[in-house]
């Protein structure tokens, strides 16, 4: 609360600093977004790109005992962000009881939410081109891991009518019919399962993106090699750039994509995310952008953090029977000392490190927007 306070004050003087100069007036003009930003072009490419962050849990109660849950400040917090999208995601694996009734309080309660923040799901790109040109803050709706489909395919439509449009096929856990193998749990399955070639012909039909992350290099090949569409790595990094924490390096590995997968993804058109883990700065974390460019191109990759744009659920982030708090934390508190939001530090960083305007547009969005639209376009 007290940096968040820090951050306030600081931009209310360089508001004033910049309205002295006359520069003020052109940046509330180009954007509402909360700028604060020395360097007046990282406020002017977070006005004119559009940043999306491809995962980003927000925290809401799974059980009907829970509901409903605390209202969280999403439009406060995307519009201090900078971001113009969040891919907003959930897991139902990690609670005892039934997956698919997860599901669906889940999305009920993720509904109540966007109600009470004046916001809706944005269903294709053009729907985030229409908010971001309204500056309005939007999400695309996502779920990490295919718990809740417990071996009907036909569910994965129902998934589509309530609003999902990026499915993470699979968690750290297999689901009861699994749908292949996890990159972090031992291969059982030879890779894709039937059934996990069963709902990817079933989102490509139905113009759903699927998300490959957690799956292991042989899942991974078998689904590119099915899939009539591009397809996002959304959260991951290089297993080269393993940052100054042994102990974070070595937790983090087993997630991490070689040089060789990077290229197989981009090679099939799709994009790869790139997490806040294993960076301790922006600076850093722009670097490590820098390094899958070098590898896939900068027409495939992407931003996609695994943290927590909202407040984590319940509030201290632990309950018996679930999962410690993730590594990630808070989108605008990714690292330490940080006084501005996500977006306008990592754009900083990104011009630091040698990006141009134009790739940080594609990084920041654009690269998502393409394979989300190759997605979706029937």
């Amino acid at each position: 609360m007290n940096q968040f306070q820090t951050g306030c004050s600081r931009r209310r003087f360089l508001s004033t600093a910049a309205m002295a100069a006359g520069a003020g007036i052109m940046l509330r003009s180009r954007s509402t977004w909360a700028a604060d930003a020395a360097d007046p072009r990282v406020a002017e490419i977070v006005a004119r790109t559009i940043g999306v962050d491809t995962h980003n849990h927000i925290d809401v109660p799974l059980t009907a005992a829970e509901m409903p849950g605390p209202d969280i400040d999403l439009r406060g917090e995307m519009k201090r962000s900078g971001l113009s999208a969040i891919c907003m995601t959930f897991a139902t694996d990690y609670q005892p009881g039934d997956a698919y009734e997860r599901f669906h309080n889940g999305l009920a309660e993720m509904d109540r939410q966007l109600r009470l923040n004046g916001m809706k799901r944005s269903l294709t790109p053009a729907d985030v081109r229409t908010a971001h040109k309204n500056r309005q803050p939007t999400i695309i709706q996502a779920i990490e891991g295919a718990h809740f489909l417990q071996g009907h395919v036909e569910r994965v439509e129902e998934a589509y009518h309530r609003g999902l449009r990026l499915f993470g096929l699979l968690h750290d856990s297999d689901a009861s019919v699994p749908l292949g193998d996890v990159y972090t749990n031992p291969p059982r399955f030879g890779g894709l399962t039937a059934f996990g070639a069963s709902v990817i012909k079933e989102c490509n039909r139905l113009g759903i993106l699927i998300d490959l992350t957690h799956c292991s290099l042989q899942t991974t090949k078998m689904a590119l090699k099915l899939s009539t569409r591009p397809v996002v790595f959304s959260h991951t990094g290089l297993d080269t750039q393993l940052g100054t924490d042994p102990r974070m390096a070595q937790m983090m590995r087993p997630r991490l994509i070689s040089k060789g997968e990077a290229r197989t993804i981009s090679d099939n058109g799709g994009v790869v995310g790139v997490w806040t883990h294993l960076s301790d700065t922006a600076l850093e974390y722009a670097q490590n952008i820098r390094a899958i460019v070098d590898v896939a191109g900068v027409d495939h990759v992407c931003i996609g953090t695994d943290t927590k744009l909202t407040t984590p659920y319940p509030p201290n982030g632990f309950r018996p029977g679930h999962p410690p708090p993730r590594i990630g934390g808070r989108t605008n508190e990714a690292w330490a000392n940080q006084t501005v939001g996500f977006y306008y530090a990592v754009v900083d960083a990104m011009l630091k490190t040698g990006f141009s305007p134009d790739e940080i547009g594609k990084i920041g969005g654009g690269n998502f927007l393409r394979v989300f639209g190759s997605a979706v376009t029937m």
